[in-house]
């Protein structure tokens, strides 16, 4: 009896003992109804720990009180959807207690969503919405299996009659395919728009882009060649340049030009944002360049450049559009306010979605 009572206290204070080491519940971020923005992070051996994110104009130092919560409470950020992170003594990290995480294959970042008072374009409302499928094709191009997230809008029947055009949607450098809903809630702005009558019901279709160890070239290749046939075998879409866009951020804008402008049989509409060229492929393509502008003028119903003013390829999407512009094409630039941010990518969906199959 007495070893039982003896192994029952040992137990007992093994077990406080783990309570004791077990970090605390703590809640990050909370977004207060002025939207200012407390964040926390636990740790109690850390000697410095900041918080980085995209609503600051630099990182912002956290305090720790006496049982190792590191916080800090930032002013009234502007309502958008931000990547940040904490320092950690100079190791970036997610935050560990928000599940909502970047969908990037180099930045480990987390994201915080400041509603507005009034829904923004890319805010869940009380609209019909569609559905995002995770699917699966066959590349020839590469051998291999790929994935590809597809949006099929409001309503959609895959055995019915009504057919719909379609918008290849591709990410940035290091992104995901995964990133355009996540953080780009491009689904979300599909349904508003659809909603309020001023975008065409479509299906979107989100690849993969990043392809090894030529992410251009390749990349070309197996949307032409693998998914479009895959889309156009699986769904009830329209197969005609007039009912097929083009679209992507960063790498993916650049790799929107190199697929819209080299295939103009193919796509009708080709909106690039912010796109990054600095690429072979781009130079191989658009160096000394001698299009048919007339023809190809004839093709494209929309040819659009969007770019922020603080953006650090401003600079080169403008010579871009330049050169664009002395081939007699008739492309539409967007400027606008702001960086090389997904915020801004948003705002070109939002701005380019409503001009699309028209």
């Amino acid at each position: 009896m007495k070893k039982v009572i003896y192994l029952l206290f040992v137990l007992l204070g093994s077990s406080l003992a783990g309570m004791a080491q077990r970090p605390p519940v703590i809640s990050s971020p909370d977004v207060h109804p002025d939207h200012r923005v407390t964040f926390r992070y636990f740790s109690r051996n850390a000697k410095k720990v900041t918080l980085n994110g995209e609503f600051l104009a630099a990182p912002v130092a956290m305090t720790r009180d006496t049982a190792g919560i590191w916080s800090v409470t930032v002013p009234a950020v502007k309502p958008d959807v931000y990547p940040y992170s904490f320092s950690v003594d100079s190791v970036q990290i997610a935050d560990p207690n928000n599940t909502y995480i970047f969908a990037n294959e180099r930045f480990k970042r987390s994201i915080v969503d400041v509603p507005g008072d009034q829904p923004l374009i890319h805010s869940l409302q009380k609209v019909p919405h569609g559905k995002i499928s995770y699917r699966y094709y066959p590349s020839a191009t590469l051998g291999r299996t790929r994935n590809v997230l597809i949006y099929t809008p409001p309503g959609f029947d895959p055995n019915g009659k009504t057919k719909y055009p379609v918008l290849y949607l591709i990410h940035g450098g290091s992104d995901t395919e995964e990133t355009w809903t996540k953080v780009g809630r491009a689904h979300w702005i599909a349904d508003n728009l659809i909603a309020q009558g001023k975008a065409k019901p479509m299906v979107i279709v989100m690849p993969y882009g990043n392809v090894r160890p030529s992410p251009m070239a390749d990349f070309t290749k197996d949307l032409v060649n693998d998914i479009i046939p895959f889309v156009e075998a699986n769904y009830p879409v329209h197969k005609d340049s007039k009912n097929r866009a083009v679209a992507g951020f960063s790498v993916g804008g650049g790799q929107t030009l190199n697929i819209g402008l080299t295939n103009p049989d193919k796509f009708a509409y080709v909106c690039s944002y912010a796109p990054y060229t600095a690429t072979e492929e781009f130079a191989k393509n658009f160096t000394n360049w001698s299009p048919n502008a007339e023809q190809m003028n004839k093709q494209l119903k929309l040819f659009t450049i969007s770019v922020g003013t603080d953006d650090f390829l401003y600079e080169p999407v403008k010579q871009n559009i330049a050169m664009f512009q002395s081939k007699k094409l008739n492309l539409t630039p967007i400027i606008v306010p702001g960086g090389h941010t997904w915020m801004n990518c948003k705002l070109y969906l939002a701005q380019t979605l409503p001009q699309l199959f028209k």
